[in-house]
């Protein structure tokens, strides 16, 4: 049961850093890459992005809630309300800068429809580029303007129907192996999801712990 707990406690340490008025919007990720199932697996289990309203802008904060080893190191977004990157806030060992390199998500024409990058709407790690990424426990947050006229409401609907699409590369799996991924459209469930994500990722870690018995 402490495992759970504290699991859950990884998920919500990053809320302490945002600067949004509102309540977040937790959604998840899934892959499109599928390099390699585990590390699909893994990203799907513990990446997630917190979606804020702060007056005329919206934030975003990704955070990796662990355990296991994966970085963030690009954030693309692909249309919707959203006008411009007003700023990045960095958390703790974590360095973000606006343009990502490539500048279109790895695997994007996976996507259905492909994901196209809004030019200017993307960010990513500096050098040492996995280093600086989201790494477990860690979280960036990036702060939209929104278009004019256009509202907080109005971008979760864009959301949800997959007109904004945020996407992310991830590295630094076990492997040296890397996966892209899209948000889900559909937000977490609160709060009985927790508890299940909790103990789905320690289930993960016993699976990789066992894969690696098996491969020594």
């Amino acid at each position: 049961m402490k495992k759970v707990f504290l699991m859950v406690s990884m998920v919500l340490v990053p809320l302490i850093g945002m600067n949004a008025s509102a309540d977040p919007i937790t959604y998840g990720f899934y892959n499109i890459s599928n390099n390699n199932p585990l590390n699909a697996d893994i990203g799907e289990a513990q990446l997630f992005v917190d979606v804020s309203s702060a007056g005329n802008q919206v934030a975003f904060q990704l955070y990796n809630t662990g355990p296991l080893a994966s970085s963030i190191t690009d954030i693309y977004f692909d249309d919707g309300v959203l006008l411009g990157i007003a700023s990045i806030n960095n958390g703790p060992n974590v360095a973000f800068s606006q343009g990502a390199s490539p500048s279109d998500l790895p695997s994007g024409n996976n996507a259905v429809p492909p994901f196209e990058t809004t030019p200017g709407f993307s960010a990513d790690s500096d050098p040492p580029t996995q280093l600086n990424g989201v790494n477990p426990n860690e979280w960036v947050q990036i702060i939209f303007d929104l278009q004019i006229g256009k509202t907080y409401a109005m971008l979760l609907a864009d959301l949800a129907s997959g007109a904004l699409r945020i996407g992310i590369h991830v590295q630094g799996f076990a492997d040296g192996g890397s996966e892209s991924f899209i948000n889900n459209p559909n937000p977490v469930p609160e709060p009985a999801t927790l508890l299940l994500l909790g103990s789905g990722l320690i289930g993960l870690a016993g699976v990789a712990r066992r894969r690696f018995k098996k491969e020594l």
